[in-house]
Parts: C-alpha cells; structure tokens; sequence
C-alpha cells in the first residue's frame, strides 16, 4: 500500500497482463475473463485495483515479450515515472512466460522498482527470494515442456490419421482439386458443434490443365517433350489462368500474372495427384533471429523434408488425376536431370552478405531484384521474364544488371549530406512535407472483403433455406467462411500497423540518434551497411530505360536501434521520400 500525506494509505494501482493463442480455437474474451477474475482475487485482498490492462491476442507463448504487441507496450510503460499504476498482476504465469523467459524480463520489473504479482506466489515477487525465483523459473519451463507435448502429440496424431484414414487434414487444395463436404466431423464433441470434414474433389477447370502438363512434358500427347518454361508459356499464350489467378481468394498475395517455371514443376512433383494423400511435406523450424541475442526468440521457417519422411496414406483416398505409372515416369525424368546437373541434392553455397540485400527493387516489375556475383564483383539482378511466362505481354528486358558498388558509391554520400548536423533543420522540414495523413488501404480493403463475404453467406443461407442442393452449399458457405477468417485476419494486422505522422520533435531526436549510423557507412562491413539500410527504412528503385535509382528513408522513431552490432535495427515503411531521384552512370541492362 502507498501512504497518502494525511497517513492513510491509498490502494494499488495495478497493470494487468495476459495473453491468449487463438491457434487451438481458444476463444480471447473467455480467456481474458477468467485470467482477468484470478488476478482481481489475488488483488483485492490487499485493496488493490486494476487501472490498466494488456492482453496479447494470437500471440504464442513461445515469442518473447519485446515482440509481443502488448507486453512490449507495458514494458515501455516501466520506463514512463508518469506511468499510471505502481504493480503489474499476471493472472496465469503458463501463458505469461515460456522457457527462460521470466529471467530475461523479470530484472526490468525490478530495475524500475515495479513490483510483478503472481497468484502461486500469493503476491509480490521478491527479487531476493531464491524460492521465488526457482517457483517462477519452473513455471517457464513447465509452459515450454506442455507447448511441446501438445505438438508432440498432434503430430503424431496427424502422421497416423494421413497413413490410415487418408482424411484431409487442411491447407490449400492442390491446382486441379477443390474441397467439398466429406461428411460430419469423426469425434462427437465437434460433430456436435456443427463441424464438417472437408475433402478433395476434381476441379473440371484446373484438373485438365494437370493433365496437359505431364503430357507436354513427356511428349504423351505425340509432340516432342516441352521444358518447364516452354510450358509455361503455352498456358499463358493460351489464357489460361495460372494456380494464384485461378483461386484468388487463397493466392492475393501474388500477382497472378502469368503461369512460371516454378509452378509447373510444383505441379509435376505433386504426388497428390495420383489420388494419394500425402502429408508431412514440409515442416515449421524454429530458428534464432539473432544468434547473437538470443533474446530476441525464434522465428518459423517452413522447410521441406526428405522424401523419406513424407506420409503417404495406404490407399487412394480421393479422385485420381495423373496416373501413377505417369508421375514414376516423371520422378525418373527429374531425377536424371537432377544427376545430369550435380546430384540430387543442392550445392553447398557460401554464404555471402550484400549490402543491398532486401531494399533493392525493379523499377519495372517492383520485384526486389536478387544478388548475384561474377568474378569479384557485386550485381543485383531482376530475371523476371526468365521465372514468369509472359508471353511478350510486358516490356521487360531479359536481365537487368546494377553493380552493387556504383549504388553504395552514391547511397552513402546522399544520407550523409541529408543528415549532416548542418542540414538538420531543413531535413525536418522535408521529412515533415513528406508526410501525409495516413490512409489505412489495408483496413479499408479488409472491410470491404468482409463485408462481401457476409453478404455472401446470407444469399447461401437464404439458398439453402430455399431448397437447393446443400452439398454444393454447403461447399461455398465453406470457401466463404476461409475468405472472412482471411479478411478479418488481414484487418486485426493492418489496425496493429497504422502509421503515425512524426513531430519536429520526434524527427530532430530520430536524426540524432542516427547519426553514428550513418558515419559507419564510409568503412563499414556488408552486413553492418545492408543493417543500417534498413534501420533507415531506405528503399532503392532502379530504372534501367532512365539509368536512375530513386532513393527512398522512411525513418519511424521506435523502430531504429543505434549500435554497434550487425543488426542495427528493422525495416519500417510508411508515405513519402526525402530527395528526388538519383541518377546511376556506367550501370548496365542487357536483354
């Protein structure tokens, strides 16, 4: 309790956090609720009360706190003197913290004298309570040790019901496939909550174009054998859509332009086609963002997994497109090709850091363009008409060529004259005319996808009230529902990134602090240079018809880290650039 002058004491002010994963269908406000009530029974014991509250929604508990939205709100508040409440009370410890990550965040609570309670400590932790410290420790590695039974399980679980059962078990529906219904769910307690199987149907569009690609590739159908790129393409020239354009509800992310190498071989390499499922293709790694802060916790990588791991269920469990003589023809075709070019599995590479690696861009297709090294020089590259069938439809040259060197030559000198001590004032005032009210496009575009969506799912209703046949409804109130759970998805993330419009204040405090940065670029190595590219949110769009690269900074104050480490800080993209375009002399484009 605080003592207020007159003597009497005033009730605590408490922070409340919690968190919630939405992943095994958790519902968020039940969740909050009754982590909400054991903080509140814990409190008012001592007459305290709740004045603030942070709630991390559809956030794992392994991410740390530093990249958990709210928790990383609430350890900003740590640092504010004026920040409102005197303790923060965790509700349940399993979902707060995960392996050693009490002892990575607790000493912050203690450094700004905030006390953190806890129901199993029955109140306050003592930092100097070795019994506390080995209580809340063990919490940690107790949420670590069930998260990896739960995936443990789930897995296996997974593994068996593909290889016996052959059931459908999610994900995107291969091209030249569509779900339908398969029935009510096997286990009573999600049959009786309304939940249906989903399984793998022909799609009399796609199906017949998997079939003409093996038989192009072969030369089934009396013609000579086609490579990947000569298929592709004949799909274009002849209008067919590609995989993303033909299932743009699942695929918005891509272009959808134009069929390309890569997506033919994914279809030739599918042995889903000849009616088998197939799971455990690929696999989730957890992989350190920075091995030198491993505080900074793992992110997820999707990899594939030998052949030998793949599942593979006993029999043919859905309509069978390519026969499987067909796709063992195609397996040996690949592989020999595979021997002829090296061996079945990839080169070792070296790995190489480039300076621009990630802020350089095509000024004609806005495809980030890809290093590449010849003798002991540096280029990026963009190929997109050799990954992409574009049938002559769009101007591009074959390759575009930019030495890595001539761009650094005149990127390095162009942040160092605009955030020179003596042009400050005058950057300020061209950052600040650069800004623009923000305008939330992907918000706007999420409300008008679910408002679409709703609006389909009453006519499918009203459909199905009316008679027609609930199979084929049932099907596209299903699609409906994905593309509502994606829409409302994309709204959650696009209210979490609104931009703001910086003060004078804010930008003058923002170059001071990047100043080291950027007197570290005249010697600096590729790795510290491409971490000081991004912290600066630069962005680089070169024009090969014009010989110019367009220099974009596109600076935000919580988000540039100054020091002397490689990663410096992280990319953040919001309106305007600061300088008009740069001209690049010697470059080269070749078609």
């Amino acid at each position: 309790m605080i003592q207020q002058r007159s003597g009497a004491p005033m009730p605590l002010r408490f922070a409340f956090y919690g968190r919630v994963s939405t992943e095994d269908k958790q519902d968020p406000t039940a969740s909050k609720a009754w982590q909400l009530r054991r903080a509140e029974t814990l409190i008012e014991s001592n007459g305290g009360r709740i004045v603030v509250e942070y709630f991390d929604v559809d956030r794992s508990r392994s991410i740390p706190w530093v990249r958990r939205p709210e928790a990383s709100r609430l350890l900003d508040a740590l640092k504010n003197p004026n920040r409102g409440f005197d303790a923060v009370v965790i509700g349940e410890p399993h979902r707060a913290f995960y392996g050693g990550q009490y002892g990575l965040t607790f000493p912050l609570f203690d450094h700004y004298g905030v006390p953190l309670w806890v129901p199993e400590i029955g109140g306050a932790i003592d930092p100097a309570n070795e019994a506390h410290d080995m209580i809340m420790s063990m919490f940690g590695g107790l949420s670590k040790g069930e998260r990896n039974r739960v995936r443990t399980r789930v897995r296996s679980s997974m593994a068996a019901i593909a290889a016996t059962e052959g059931r459908y078990l999610g994900g995107r529906p291969p091209y030249g496939y569509r779900l339908v219904d398969g029935g009510p769910h096997p286990h009573p307690g999600k049959a009786a909550d309304g939940k249906r199987l989903f399984k793998l149907d022909i799609d009399p569009d796609a199906a017949p174009v998997v079939q003409r690609i093996y038989c192009e590739y072969l030369g089934l159908d009396g013609s000579p054998e086609k490579g990947l790129f000569a298929i592709a393409e004949g799909l274009t020239r002849d209008g067919i859509p590609c995989p993303s354009a033909h299932d743009r509800a699942r695929n918005q992310h891509r272009e959808g332009l134009a069929w390309a190498k890569s997506a033919v071989k994914t279809i030739l390499t599918n042995p889903r086609y000849t009616g088998h499922q197939v799971w455990n293709r690929q696999r989730k790694d957890e992989v350190l963002i920075d091995v030198n802060d491993v505080s900074l916790g793992h992110i997820t990588k999707l990899r594939w997994n030998d052949r030998d791991q793949w599942v593979y269920s006993a029999k043919v469990v859905h309509p069978v497109i390519i026969d499987k003589n067909i796709f063992d023809r195609i397996e040996g075709k690949l592989a020999a090709r595979r021997c002829q070019t090296g061996g079945t599995k990839a080169r070792a590479r070296t790995k190489r850091a480039y300076s621009l690696r990630g802020v350089m861009y095509c000024g004609l297709c806005d495809r980030k363009m890809q290093a590449h090294t010849y003798k002991e020089y540096v280029y990026f590259r963009c190929r997109y008409p050799e990954e992409y069938a574009l049938a002559n439809r769009v101007k591009h040259p074959r390759n575009v060529f930019v030495r890595e060197h001539q761009v650094t030559a005149l990127v390095d000198p162009w942040l160092a004259k605009v955030l020179a001590p003596h042009r400050i004032r005058q950057t300020i005032a061209d950052i600040q005319g650069a800004q623009e009210p923000p305008t939330n496009t992907a918000a706007i575009r999420a409300k008008a996808q679910i408002a679409d969506c709703e609006t389909k799912l009453a006519r499918h209703r009203a459909a199905l009230e009316a008679g027609a046949n609930p199979v084929t409804i049932t099907q596209w109130m299903a699609e409906t529902e994905a593309q509502l759970v994606a829409a409302q998805a994309e709204l959650r993330t696009a209210g979490a990134q609104r931009h703001q419009i910086l003060t004078a204040q804010q930008i003058d405090a923002l170059i001071a602090a990047l100043g080291d940065l950027v007197r570290m670029l005249k010697d600096a190595s590729p790795e510290a240079r491409q971490a000081v590219y991004q912290a600066l949110g630069v962005r680089l769009v070169y024009h090969p018809d014009k010989q110019e690269i367009r220099v974009e900074a596109n600076l935000d104050p919580d988000r540039v880290v100054t020091s002397n480490a490689p990663n410096l800080g992280k990319r953040y993209v919001s309106e305007g650039g600061l300088e008009p375009p740069c001209p690049v002399k010697g470059t080269s484009t070749s078609s």
